[in-house]
């Protein structure tokens, strides 16, 4: 396990130091290691709220985007943009952050059921978690991506 602090705060509430080193997490991951150029500012951030993990000297080194009802989806609150920087990775990083991000899902949006996007080769890791894949495998941004409800 490694030793990450989590924070959640609405979009307001970030501070610009804050959302650069998100932005930059984000864009570090989705558009320079995997590839992918897209336009990772969707304008859903402003209604979302950030949970992030800071390591022991204050550096943003996890994240996820919680997504309210009517957002991504009409009819679930959503958990995406899931990212954990390389130098955590391997070390249940991913896991702590999807479970950080359950719980605060649970918490901010009571009896709300949650549905993400995830990539295909991280079917095994989300439905240990208990998510449960719903309908045909599609593209994304040129990867490979399938759509997930939790059932837990």
């Amino acid at each position: 396990m490694t030793e990450i602090q989590f924070f959640c705060l609405p979009f307001p509430d970030l501070s610009l130091e804050q959302l650069y080193e998100i932005m930059a997490l984000r864009q570090e991951v989705f558009v320079v290691e995997q590839d992918c150029p897209y336009l990772d500012a969707d304008g859903k951030d402003y209604e979302s709220y950030h949970l992030f993990g800071k390591n022991n000297i204050g550096k943003i080194v996890s994240y996820t985007r919680l997504v309210p009802k009517g957002v991504s989806y009409e009819d679930y609150v959503s958990i995406g943009r899931v990212v954990t920087a390389q130098s955590i990775r391997k070390r249940g990083a991913g896991k702590e952050l999807m479970v950080a991000s359950i719980d605060w899902c649970k918490q901010l949006f009571p009896e709300e059921k949650i549905k993400i996007s995830a990539q295909c080769y991280l079917d095994k890791f989300y439905t240990d978690l208990g998510f449960v894949a719903t309908g045909d495998y599609y593209d994304e941004d040129d990867i490979p991506h399938m759509a997930m409800i939790y059932k837990k």
